[in-house]
C-alpha cells in the first residue's frame, strides 16, 4: 500500500507496509502510481515497464482521463527511465509496494496471554474546577463524588503485581477528577508501590495528571523525586483556558496555574512532563495556544481535539474539518521553523519514530485498554479504561474478586486494525493502531468502529509529523 502527498514543498512517498518513507521528485511522484500498477499486473521488467510509461505519456491506448497520469509531455524519456530505475530499485529492497505480513499475526494475537501492565487509579472523582467539555462530569464520572481510600489502591496495587506475569515495569497513573485533593493517599500508594518492588522483581513508573489549582512546594518536590511524568491541564491562551476551565464560580484558572506549572517545568529541567490543552468549535486556531504555551517557555506540549457530542457548542463539526486541517499544516511549519532557529519544543501529536516505533502488538492494537490496561474507580471496579468508567455495560470487575467479565476482556482483545473496516486500507493504521476504542464506542456503538472526524485530523497530524522529519533531513 502507498500513500502520497504533498506537504510544504515536499512530494512524500510512504510505503505503509514497510513504515519506509521517502521524499521525491516530481517525475519519481508521478510516475509510482503507474508502476505500482504495472507491478500489481505482473509487468517487473524495466523495459516493458518503460514502454507502458511512454505509451501512456503519449496516451497511445490509453482512455483520455489517464493521459494525465505521467505529466503527458512533461518528462523526457531519459528523466522516465531515471525514475523507473529508482523505484524499481526501492521495489526489489523491499521499501516500496511491500505486501501486508501483520495481518498473519491476529490469530496469535488474539489467542495471546492477557497480562496487565498499567493502571489509571481514579483516586478522586471530585474536581476544583468546572471544565465545561470534561466527559468525567467535574469528577463524577456519571456517579457519585468519592476519593479512593488507601485500602482499595494497595488492593489495586497488589491486583497489578499479581497479574502483570513476568513484566517488570509496570505503570500507574494517579487521576481523576482532580488528584491532589486526594494528595495523602496518593503518597501512601507510591511508598506502598515502592515496597512491593524488590520482593515481586518489579518496577513501578508513577505519573500524575492535575489540573494545578493545588500544587505548591511540598507536591512538586515528591512529584520530582517519585513520578516519571506529569500531565499539566491547561488549554493555552488566558481567553481559551478561562472560557473552558473555570473554577466552580466561574473565575478562571490560567493566571493560577501559569506560573505554578513554569516552576514545575524548570525543576524537571524540561523533560518528562506535559502541558496538555483541549481545543473545541471555540479555538479552531488552536495553533496559536500551542505558540503561547512554547512563548510561555514549555518545552513539553500536548493539545488535542475535544470529543463531545454534537449538540454541544464546543464540539467539533465536520465543516470545522478544512479549518483544522489547515492549522496543522500552519502549526508544523511554524513549529519547524522555531526548531531550525534553535527554539524548538515537542509537540506530542507531531512526534514520530521512522527508525523503530512500536512492536508489532501495538502498532496492531494501540494502548492496550480492557486487557494490558485498565481502570480503577475510588470504590474498586474496574473498566476498560477511563472514557468507559460510568457505563455499567463495561464495568468488568472489582479488587477483591478481579476480573470477572472476561467476556469484556476478550472483546478488546480482538480491537484491533483489521477488525475495524475502514483501517483496513488507511494509510495511517500502524501509526494510529485504530484509533480510540471509547471514541469508536461513543460515536459508533461499537468499539470496533472509527471516529472518522478525530480519523481525518489523526491522518493529518501523522502527515505533518513526516514532513518535519523529511524537512529536518534535507
Amino acid at each position: 500500500m502507498i500513500h502520497q502527498y504533498k506537504n510544504n514543498g515536499y512530494n512524500i512517498v510512504m510505503d505503509v507496509n514497510s513504515g519506509s518513507v521517502h521524499v521525491v521528485d516530481d517525475c519519481v511522484y508521478d510516475v509510482i502510481p503507474r508502476i505500482e500498477e504495472c507491478i500489481n499486473n505482473g509487468v517487473k521488467e524495466k523495459a516493458d515497464i518503460l514502454a507502458a510509461l511512454k505509451a501512456e505519456r503519449s496516451g497511445e491506448g490509453q482512455q483520455p482521463e489517464k493521459e494525465q497520469t505521467c505529466g503527458k509531455g512533461t518528462y523526457t524519456d531519459q528523466e522516465l527511465e531515471e525514475a523507473a530505475e529508482e523505484i524499481l530499485e526501492l521495489y526489489e529492497a523491499g521499501q516500496l509496494f511491500t505486501e501486508d505480513i501483520y495481518e498473519n499475526y491476529i490469530g496469535d494475537f488474539k489467542n495471546r496471554q492477557t497480562v496487565v501492565k498499567a493502571l489509571c487509579l481514579h483516586i478522586a472523582h471530585d474536581c476544583n474546577l468546572a471544565c465545561r467539555y470534561c466527559f468525567a462530569e467535574e469528577g463524577e464520572y456519571h456517579g457519585r463524588r468519592a476519593l479512593m481510600s488507601f485500602e482499595v489502591g494497595k488492593k489495586a496495587l497488589d491486583f497489578l503485581v499479581a497479574n502483570s506475569g513476568s513484566r517488570v515495569n509496570l505503570e500507574v497513573d494517579f487521576f481523576g477528577g482532580e488528584p491532589l485533593m486526594n494528595w495523602q493517599v496518593v503518597k501512601d500508594l507510591v511508598a506502598y508501590g515502592r515496597s512491593l518492588e524488590e520482593p515481586n522483581h518489579k518496577k513501578f513508573r508513577f505519573t500524575l495528571t492535575t489540573n494545578g489549582i493545588l500544587l505548591n512546594d511540598e507536591v512538586q518536590e515528591f512529584v520530582n523525586k517519585e513520578m516519571s511524568n506529569v500531565v499539566l491541564s491547561i488549554d493555552g491562551r488566558k481567553e481559551v483556558n478561562d472560557k473552558m476551565r473555570p473554577h466552580r464560580g466561574g473565575q478562571g484558572s490560567y493566571d493560577v496555574i501559569v506560573p505554578k506549572f513554569q516552576k514545575l517545568a524548570e525543576s524537571r529541567d524540561q523533560f518528562n512532563y506535559y502541558v496538555r490543552g483541549t481545543f473545541t468549535h471555540n479555538n479552531l486556531d488552536f495553533g496559536e495556544d500551542v505558540k503561547h504555551l512554547a512563548d510561555l517557555g514549555f518545552e513539553q506540549i500536548s493539545v488535542e481535539p475535544v470529543v463531545a457530542e454534537p449538540s454541544e457548542p464546543y464540539a467539533l463539526k465536520e465543516e470545522d474539518l478544512p479549518a483544522l486541517l489547515e492549522e496543522y499544516d500552519k502549526l508544523a511549519v511554524e513549529l519547524l521553523k522555531r526548531q531550525k532557529e534553535g527554539k524548538g519544543v515537542n509537540f506530542f501529536h507531531f512526534m514520530i519514530d521512522l527508525s523503530g516505533g512500536p512492536c508489532v502488538a501495538k502498532r496492531l492494537s494501540g494502548c492496550g485498554s480492557g486487557t494490558e490496561y485498565l481502570a480503577v474507580t475510588p470504590w474498586g471496579d474496574f473498566y476498560p479504561c477511563h472514557q468507559f468508567v460510568g457505563k455499567e455495560e463495561f464495568l468488568m470487575g472489582n479488587v477483591d474478586d478481579g476480573i470477572v467479565r472476561t467476556d469484556i476482556r476478550d472483546e478488546f482483545k480482538t480491537c484491533n486494525v483489521y477488525a475495524k473496516e475502514k483501517c483496513r486500507n488507511c494509510f495511517a493504521k500502524f501509526y494510529c493502531s485504530g484509533g480510540c476504542a471509547a471514541n469508536a464506542y461513543n460515536f459508533t456503538g461499537n468499539i470496533n468502529g472509527t471516529y472518522d472526524l478525530g480519523c481525518e485530523l489523526q491522518k493529518k497530524r501523522i502527515e505533518c509529523a513526516i514532513m518535519i522529519k523529511a524537512a529536518l533531513a534535507d
